[in-house]
């Protein structure tokens, strides 16, 4: 006999889960007015991040319950045609640096590599899976297409971890820490460069990699950010402060870094602000019913994302947060109908008497 205390408690957990991640955009939005009015900033482009992000992964929730399948299948079509058709939701590519494209059109191919793997593992189906890793392998291809060296590099990781997590069945936290250490990684490495405490070797590689410009976007916010660091210069306000951005020819006001524009912009609040909604994110995946694979998969996309924001502007775009929050929302949604689970990810296999 099955104790009704099991479903109550995980109810319970989930609830919490959701409780904390309103508490944690709430706070990126008050925090963005609070700064804004301090510094006569401009909080509606943060404001308008948040709402994507919520309203995505409500969407992924109510969707992932009812199409578990078809929803990351729909999202991953959707992103890798918009990333592709789209000119005017992706920015244009950034030809001083041999990262090629490190805004939208990675972020969105990145994400649909993970929800078509993400479709995949939900397939009970040999050869609709297949399929649907086909079409995350065609995400890759598409990227080398429109020469995005920093999509194929994202997309291919993404597809990477997702066929290895079917080794990390019963490790998924272990799997998810070790994702949010490479974030942590990325952010200390571009620091690191930027306080001049790396070898000269690698120092000037990674300077020829990222161009020039960009480590003086970089630089301006950092002298932004030790200037003010508690509450920042204002929401928007990057540009308006940055000589860098004064002497290009066509600026988009930004540092071209998602962490380095929250310190510049709002403080140290709201870096640790940005720091809690990813982690939040990786704290419901890891409470997550669904697989293992399709929580993992899930899991390496949003990595892939908070790399590609941590070195270009990819939550710039309303189509990248949306993305991103959607596909949090299908991978933490719980199904109406039966799903495999992690002893069963792998295809069916048929015996006498019945499946196992």
């Amino acid at each position: 006999m099955s104790s009704t205390a099991g479903p109550s408690v995980e109810y319970e957990r989930r609830n919490v889960a959701d409780a904390a991640g309103v508490f944690a955009l709430g706070a990126c939005a008050a925090w963005s007015l609070i700064t804004a009015t301090a510094r006569a900033g401009r909080p509606e482009g943060v404001l308008l991040a948040v709402l994507a992000v919520a309203a995505g992964y409500a969407c992924g929730r109510i969707s992932g319950a009812l199409l578990p399948l078809a929803a990351p299948c729909a999202a991953a079509l959707a992103g890798l045609g918009l990333a592709l058709a789209s000119p005017h939701a992706v920015p244009a590519p950034d030809t001083g640096s041999p990262l090629g494209r490190t805004g939208a059109t990675a972020a969105l191919l990145a994400l649909s590599t993970g929800a078509a793997c993400c479709a995949a593992w939900a397939a009970r189906r040999p050869p609709v899976r297949a399929a649907l890793f086909l079409l995350a392998g065609g995400t890759v291809a598409a990227a080398a297409s429109v020469g995005s060296i920093a999509g194929v590099t994202a997309c291919t990781g993404v597809l990477l971890c997702s066929l290895a997590s079917v080794g990390m069945r019963h490790h998924r936290g272990l799997g998810l820490a070790g994702l949010g250490v490479m974030t942590g990684l990325v952010t200390g490495l571009s620091l690191a460069l930027l306080k001049g405490v790396l070898p000269s070797g690698l120092s000037a590689s990674l300077e020829g990699q990222l161009s020039q410009h960009r480590i003086l976007l970089w630089q301006d916010a950092l002298r932004q950010a030790e200037s003010d660091p508690g509450l920042g210069v204002g929401p928007g306000r990057f540009g308006e402060l940055s000589p860098t951005v004064g002497e290009t020819l066509l600026p988009d006001g930004k540092p071209h870094s998602a962490p380095l524009q929250q310190a510049a912009e709002q403080g140290l609040v709201g870096v640790c602000l940005l720091a809690a909604v990813f982690c939040w994110l990786l704290y419901v995946l890891w409470r997550s019913a669904r697989p293992t694979p399709v929580v993992l998969t899930a899991g390496a996309a949003l990595t892939a994302l908070a790399g590609l924001a941590t070195l270009g502007n990819a939550l710039s775009f309303t189509t990248v947060t949306a993305g991103a929050g959607l596909l949090a929302g299908v991978a933490t949604a719980r199904p109406w109908g039966d799903e495999p689970s992690d002893s069963t990810t792998a295809a069916p296999v048929r015996v006498r008497g019945g499946r196992v």
